[in-house]
């Protein structure tokens, strides 16, 4: 298998955008939440483009299919703690659907990406 270059991956570069919306939107949350919410809500945007970056460095599509799926577990942990900010009131319903709607797309690119990688295998 040829490595793939992550910058170059529309996967990455849509990963980067999630946690650029996540610093942004969590600024307007409670202080109680600065070590809760806040802050799972970082790690798992984060855990995004981080997994699929260090499953390109990998030496077999089996081991980057094993970050591709740690990365896409975190897109549906993200997308959980996207539902409980909107229960809890700290964003509106705009901002949800809109990050709704980026996350699920995203967790698509990931499954097709993945699912290139096992035809080729």
């Amino acid at each position: 298998m040829g490595r793939h270059n992550f910058k170059k991956l529309k996967i990455w570069e849509e990963g980067m955008k999630i946690v650029d919306e996540t610093y942004n939107f969590i600024r307007n949350f409670p202080d109680l939440e600065k070590y809760n919410l806040t802050s799972q809500l970082i790690r798992c945007a984060v855990s995004i483009p981080s997994n699929i970056a260090e499953g390109t460095s990998k030496s077999s599509e089996k081991h980057l299919n094993n970050y591709l799926e740690t990365s896409l577990g975190s897109t549906f942990e993200w997308e959980t703690q996207l539902i409980i900010a909107y229960r809890r009131k700290y964003i509106g319903e705009n901002k949800f659907l809109h990050l709704s709607n980026k996350i699920e797309q995203l967790q698509k690119m990931i499954s097709g990406f993945q699912n290139g990688l096992n035809k080729k295998s």
